[in-house]
């Protein structure tokens, strides 16, 4: 284990005595059976699909209510995602964040990571331009590519600090010291930057608390989950959903089951792993 520190110059927005924490969260497909691709545009379908909280995401929120706990300010979620995302959206109200934002609108369907990070750079931009901290998990389960954290971080201009796993705020200097833990290497690192900043949290750290059922009714009831649309943000429609997605997917194919021999070896288990082991060599599985 060890220690670095590195302090960042960047400029800082004007602190004051309480923070305001932007969690950036996705609706990911709950199930493998659930996922559905569009056979004309090869995109994930997810309207009609039953969506949940992306699990690494509740890390990061986690990261930012303790934030929260510690230093006073509020905890504000948000998500690009289909009307249905409401439902998923109270739940991080549920986990005690103060308010929440669904963008949805038909121009942004069809999204790639680049598009979406736009999208989401840009709504928090223009809703909250005084914030002090983006915190993001370190990637989702249904797409797995860990690009968003970094490309939001690109389109705000601002530093981008991944695997977090605690933070401590100092209002004097306006900044904030973060650790981060580099798992192959089993090491902590330590940074300190001027807010504002974007940090993704390492997806095993930062158990999650449960969600208070109290806490999402009334999120339910008190409309703390507010749309927000094309209409407000006024962004570019050819910088956003499909038609400002560069990625390309050509072709989908259904995977094939492997065809197995099923060959069942019965007697003594020297002989079985001599058997094995011959039949293996015969295949080209493994090589003496």
């Amino acid at each position: 284990m060890g220690a670095t520190v590195i302090s960042s110059a960047n400029a800082g927005l004007t602190m004051g005595k309480e923070l305001t924490i932007i969690v950036p969260v996705k609706a990911a497909v709950p199930n493998i059976t659930a996922v559905r691709l569009d056979p004309v545009t090869h995109n994930l379908v997810r309207e009609g699909v039953p969506l949940m909280l992306n699990p690494y995401d509740r890390n990061a929120l986690e990261f930012a209510l303790r934030l929260k706990d510690k230093y006073g300010g509020r905890v504000i979620t948000l998500s690009m995602a289909p009307p249905s995302g409401k439902d998923f959206l109270e739940s991080t109200i549920g986990m005690g964040a103060d308010e929440a934002y669904l963008i949805t609108d038909r121009v942004f369907a069809g999204a790639d990571t680049l598009a979406t990070s736009y999208t989401v750079a840009m709504t928090i931009k223009k809703l909250f331009p005084s914030f002090n901290l983006v915190v993001m998990g370190e990637e989702t389960t249904d797409s797995t590519t860990a690009h968003m954290p970094a490309q939001v971080a690109s389109w705000l201009s601002l530093p981008y600090l991944y695997y977090v796993v605690d933070g401590e705020v100092d209002f004097e200097k306006g900044t904030i010291r973060l650790t981060r833990y580099l798992e192959d290497e089993g090491v902590f690192e330590e940074y300190e930057y001027t807010m504002p900043v974007i940090v993704s949290v390492y997806k095993d750290s930062n158990p999650p608390r449960d969600i208070s059922l109290n806490r999402k009714i009334q999120a339910k009831l008190s409309g703390l989950v507010k749309s927000v649309t094309n209409n407000e943000l006024k962004l570019d429609p050819f910088c956003v959903g499909l038609r400002g997605s560069p990625t390309i997917v050509a072709k989908i194919e259904d995977a094939k089951p492997i065809q197995r021999k099923k060959q069942i070896f019965k007697g003594d288990p020297k002989e079985a792993a001599k058997w094995l082991i011959e039949n293996l060599t015969k295949e080209g599985v493994i090589r003496l």
